[in-house]
């Protein structure tokens, strides 16, 4: 906090109850006297403690704390679900029992490890979003309320006046410049938002890989943009993402249409897990370059990040369909089983979803091609997920997703590790069987064999999710025809779609 570390704001709040205010680390205010200083990890702790936000230095306008990534414990998945508006759409209740606890033991564990029980972090995580929302649309302040999940617009003007000391007018006539408008006869609404990073960022590589693997219809990537069509809660959206910002202060300017405002929050939180924004780039680069052999990679790529999920069932579904294939295959066969059974949105160029495990269980064997024991694992695994009988989500720990998924005949470690990966963010995974993978650690002088990979591995944790990408970035492009196998075991545990290489 007295050396204004930036490296720190969002992984933990500074309260100076002489002035009644919390702030972020690097708070360029006087620093106070140690005595007068509390240390919380949340927001939500502070407004606890009868603190409110500067106003100088914003402290929700920053990347959110990695702790929920790298931790796997019931405060971590809780702050994971309460991100993606849990609590908002199935109360306490509902959050507890995703969470396989009583919503009163969650409460004492969440207070005892954030300070604040889950409805004080969803409070703090409602404000975020009407923060969002003030600044980022035209609309009518009870409608504000409303979408940002808020009960009553009462309830909405008192946490606001609480958390910011303004009035939900006042903190509009802050913003610096007027929202995007949206085109006439356009039932969406148009919302444009800022999402600072952690630096340093690489953006760029981030969008490489997103760019190479995206579905026609579906998703669109340049070299400095993304957009794709995405199922939310309460219905259907779009969003471009865009990178900005600088080096010193990275960013993505994010221009989002929804069908229904109150899928604003989760949608947000998909977007930061996707670009891996909130990870500790600083700290992660500084422990693996210590070892010679991912030195130079980190010199060349610092801020790697390891891409994430905006949606659960979505990503299974392209791991299973890519397996033993190249890239441009898998395209193609996602392609194929897109414009067969995804539902159609209005628009000339992102006008399809990615179909529902419902919609591949019943039309997926008419449309689905290759050996017959892979398509039977995805229509055994869109059935599981229709039915309730398998679910994949953020509030999981990775030793339930990965066991559920590894219960399935057909699916094995190889997928069950990347899907855990990708989403839950988990930091830790190295995918060791991964051709590529290898082939990138024999390049960079390591040892090839994945027993021997595994070892070394070892001195990379807890951050072995990034030595992986660094090993993939490594690993030598091959042609789009070309087919990249998993030695793991014999029943299609491949390279796989997701990181057969950027091509």
């Amino acid at each position: 906090m007295c050396s204004r570390d930036t490296r720190f704001d969002g992984q933990f709040i500074t309260g100076v109850h002489t002035t009644g205010i919390y702030c972020r680390p690097s708070c360029p205010a006087t620093t106070p006297q140690p005595g007068n200083v509390t240390f919380y990890l949340t927001a939500a702790a502070a407004h606890e403690a009868g603190l409110r936000a500067c106003k100088r230095c914003l402290p929700d306008a920053v990347p959110g704390s990695p702790a929920w990534n790298i931790r796997d414990d019931l405060a971590a998945r809780s702050m994971r679900l309460i991100s993606d508006g849990v609590v908002e759409r199935d109360g306490v209740t509902g959050l507890a029992a995703r969470l396989g606890y009583t919503p009163r033991h969650l409460t004492r564990v969440l207070v005892a490890e954030l300070g604040a029980g889950p409805l004080a972090l969803a409070r703090a995580h409602r404000a975020q979003t009407a923060r969002l929302l003030l600044l980022g649309t035209d609309l009518p302040i009870t409608d504000v309320a409303f979408a940002a999940g808020f009960g009553s617009v009462r309830q909405f003007n008192d946490t606001v006046a609480a958390v910011y000391e303004r009035t939900p007018s006042q903190v509009r006539s802050s913003r610096r410049s007027a929202p995007e408008k949206a085109s006439p006869g356009i039932a969406e609404t148009r919302i444009m938002l800022q999402l600072p990073a952690r630096t340093p960022f690489d953006g760029a590589g981030v969008l490489r890989f997103l760019g190479t693997r995206a579905l026609p219809g579906v998703e669109m990537a340049t070299e400095t943009s993304y957009a794709r069509t995405v199922r939310l809660p309460h219905g259907t959206g779009t969003v471009k993402v865009t990178l900005s910002g600088t080096d010193a202060a990275p960013a993505l300017a994010c221009s989002i249409r929804l069908a229904h405002l109150t899928d604003l929050a989760p949608l947000v939180s998909r977007i930061r897990r996707l670009f891996d924004l909130d990870a500790d780039a600083q700290a992660i680069d500084r422990h693996l370059a210590a070892d010679p052999a991912l030195g130079a990679s980190i010199a060349q790529i610092p801020g790697i990040r390891v891409p994430g999920s905006m949606d659960a069932e979505e990503t299974l579904f392209r791991a299973l369909i890519g397996q033993q294939v190249s890239v441009a295959a898998a395209r193609t066969a996602l392609t194929r089983l897109i414009d067969a059974l995804g539902d159609r949105l209005p628009g000339p160029e992102l006008r399809l979803l990615f179909p529902t495990a419902a919609q591949i269980a019943v039309g997926g064997r008419a449309v689905l091609r290759g050996p017959g024991a892979r398509i039977e694992t995805i229509l055994r695994v869109a059935q599981a997920l229709a039915s309730g009988d398998l679910t994949l989500s953020p509030g999981q720990t990775r030793e339930e997703l990965e066991g559920s998924l590894i219960a399935l005949p057909g699916i094995g470690p190889w997928t069950a590790g990347y899907v855990a990966m990708r989403v839950l963010g988990s930091p830790d995974i190295l995918l060791t069987s991964d051709l590529a993978l290898r082939q990138g650690a024999g390049r960079l002088g390591l040892a090839a064999e994945p027993r021997s990979l595994a070892a070394r591995g070892t001195d990379w944790a807890p951050w072995r999710s990034y030595a992986g990408m660094h090993l993939w970035r490594a690993a030598s492009p091959v042609s789009s025809n070309q087919t990249h196998r998993g030695l793991e075991h014999p029943t299609a545990q491949p390279a796989g779609e997701a990181f057969k290489l950027e091509e």
